[in-house]
């Protein structure tokens, strides 16, 4: 009976030692990548180690395939073409002093569409109507222009005048000069037809008779 106990005994003992000998193996395998796992960094695909080291030691940094390479190739830029649907033209435009004293002689520029010339007598209508110059006064500055055509080398007005813009006798003599002034440096005007709300009157503002048409000898 102790023998058989004696081989049981021995034969668990047995057991014990060879399962913990079967343990020690499997817990000694160390993982690689547990230890030193790799990161791809970029587009090249690197390898760097947990420790900061770079294992393509050596290799330059590739480029991306699709990267853009902005050096200057060379090829200016395009020239901003002048907007030819207008034209511009430097114009003499009559004003006058802050007295009423006189006609005063300016330059303004105008533009004007280049597809319909005769749209410059209006631009330069409204040149009489502003001044940039504070000592310059425009006598036209108030009268409201309904419309302006040339027909046959007659260039013809219609305009609309509100009491505000009436004038004494010689703000109105001086408004008809600057007005004939500015706009007989045109070759192509032979006469100047103005209408008050599409009639013709004896005088625009009461106190100078108005020709019709004003020509560049009458006015």
């Amino acid at each position: 009976m102790k023998t058989k106990l004696g081989y049981a005994g021995l034969s668990i003992l047995l057991l014990f030692i060879m399962s913990g000998c079967g343990e020690k193996p499997e817990a000694s395998v160390s993982n690689p990548s547990q230890n030193s796992p790799a990161v791809v960094s970029g587009a090249g695909g690197n390898a760097v180690s947990s420790d900061g080291a770079d294992n393509s030691a050596g290799e330059a940094t590739a480029e991306p395939a699709n990267s853009t390479n902005t050096a200057d190739t060379g090829n200016a830029a395009p020239t901003e073409k002048p907007d030819q649907s207008k034209k511009s033209e430097t114009i003499e435009v009559y004003y006058t002093d802050s007295q009423l004293m006189d006609l005063v002689l300016a330059k303004a520029e105008i533009s004007y569409s280049a597809s319909d010339e005769d749209s410059k007598y209006g631009e330069a209508f409204k040149a009489l109507q502003v001044s940039e110059n504070s000592d310059l006064v425009p006598l036209w500055g108030k009268i409201e222009l309904k419309s302006i055509k040339i027909e046959n080398g007659q260039l013809v007005l219609d305009i609309h005048k509100p009491i505000e813009a009436q004038l004494g006798a010689g703000g109105e003599s001086f408004a008809l000069s600057a007005l004939a002034k500015t706009l007989f440096q045109f070759k192509e005007v032979e006469s100047i037809e103005i209408l008050l709300d599409g009639e013709k009157v004896e005088s625009l503002m009461g106190h100078v008779d108005l020709e019709h048409p004003m020509t560049r000898d009458n006015s």
